[in-house]
């Protein structure tokens, strides 16, 4: 049997403030621990030949309800994360995109992520996508809309026209922090994912134990529906 091919790899990054709570630190602190694990990760995909795509799940649509000030700080993170790794962008031929409804951020935010994509749009080695102010439904629904608002039917062709993400289906999800849920990340495009899930929190997530997920997906026997 021939190994799976892995093309498009997304994660649910979990488990930055139970990481932080079990050490006595503020939340921040495992939210600036999980910005390394990205780097990493990040690094790992761009160097694997087959990997093309790689979406992370970095604030969902219902964020939103966690504290103001943890909000406040996240997207303080976010925007100097972004900013920082242009470089890094551009030494590891790293295009840098978005999904979500952007509208809620900042100026200052928007200014740097249009700026970070301007500057990668030609690097093809891999894609990193950040799912901002993300939810599968919301995704859904928008789709849906831009079906109609175009005089189109809202078919299957139509609505995957339209999504936030028209690059290839996921072929492995990974979820880190032991939770064993979808929690609303990339509905449509995981019909037919592999889902792996791993009780290590984020900041400890390493390319070891990636590898090893990889590898395992590889010899998994994928049908889509059929024997």
């Amino acid at each position: 049997m021939a190994e799976n091919t892995l093309r498009h790899l997304a994660i649910i990054m979990d488990g930055n403030g139970r990481w932080a709570k079990e050490r006595g630190l503020r939340r921040t602190k495992g939210h600036e621990a999980g910005i390394e694990t990205v780097r990493k990760v990040t690094e790992f995909c761009a160097e694997d030949p087959e990997i093309e795509t790689l979406t992370l799940y970095a604030f969902s649509t219902e964020n939103w309800k966690r504290p103001k000030m943890e909000v406040d700080y996240l997207m303080h993170l976010l925007e100097k994360y972004i900013r920082v790794e242009q470089p890094r962008y551009m030494e590891y031929d790293i295009r840098f995109e978005t999904i979500g409804d952007m509208s809620p951020f900042s100026s200052k935010l928007l200014r740097t992520m249009e700026e970070t994509k301007a500057l990668t749009r030609g690097n093809s080695r891999l894609t990193q996508i950040l799912a901002l102010n993300y939810g599968g439904r919301d995704e859904i629904v928008r789709a849906v809309r831009h079906c109609l608002e175009a005089g189109e039917i809202p078919d299957e062709a139509g609505i995957g026209r339209h999504l936030d993400t028209p690059y290839i289906d996921v072929d492995l999800m990974i979820r880190t922090s032991g939770e064993q849920r979808l929690s609303n990340f990339l509905l449509w495009q995981l019909s037919y994912t592999e889902l792996a899930f791993t009780d290590t929190y984020w900041p400890d997530f390493d390319v070891v134990e990636l590898r090893s997920i990889v590898d395992d997906f590889k010899r998994r026997q994928r049908n889509y529906g059929g024997i």
